[in-house]
């Protein structure tokens, strides 16, 4: 069973795990906002941008990882940043290793981003996703879909594709 965990910065090995997991999944095809071709440098100045953010208190960054520590999955809960929206946060960048899906891990990172923004005073979550199969996980995990809007970014390869939105209120439980 995969153990998960929330980080408060990204050790040099935690970033090589990190990054292993943002080019698999760009190169399996998901829409995360890369493009071809996903490279190690593109992967690192993003996970160090995520780190710096940390340090800042802007995120939550949870990760779940196998018995040896290695890294299958992660999600952020980023805390929105207007004035007026200091209840509400999105789910940012819930990534799964392609050798680690069907296999519960995605269901647990986003569980511990929930648990990580709504400790955070955070009870409004919002989320978009491009793949069928996390919209099926976000069902499940009691989202509320808002809808679809149509070529909102482009897939890894270059076509558009929709993304459909989602929404969670967690002081609703």
């Amino acid at each position: 069973m995969p153990h998960v965990r929330r980080l408060d910065s990204i050790s040099a090995p935690e970033l090589d795990g990190l990054c292993e997991v943002l080019i698999d999944c760009v190169e399996g095809g998901a829409s995360v906002n890369f493009m071809w071709p996903m490279t190690r440098a593109k992967a690192e100045r993003y996970w160090r941008g995520v780190a710096e953010s940390l340090a800042r208190g802007e995120r939550a960054l949870v990760v779940a990882e196998d018995e040896r520590g290695g890294i299958l999955g992660t999600a952020q809960a980023v805390w929105a940043s207007p004035e007026n929206q200091p209840h509400r946060a999105d789910i940012s960048k819930m990534l799964v290793h392609r050798s680690a899906r069907r296999h519960g891990v995605g269901a647990l990172v986003l569980a511990a981003a929930e648990r990580a923004a709504f400790d955070a005073g955070r009870t409004l979550l919002v989320l978009d996703t491009a793949s069928p199969e996390a919209e099926r996980l976000y069902e499940r995990g009691g989202w509320q879909r808002v809808g679809s809007v149509p070529k909102y970014a482009l897939m890894p390869d270059g076509p558009f594709c929709s993304t459909v939105f989602f929404y969670k209120d967690l002081a609703a439980r």
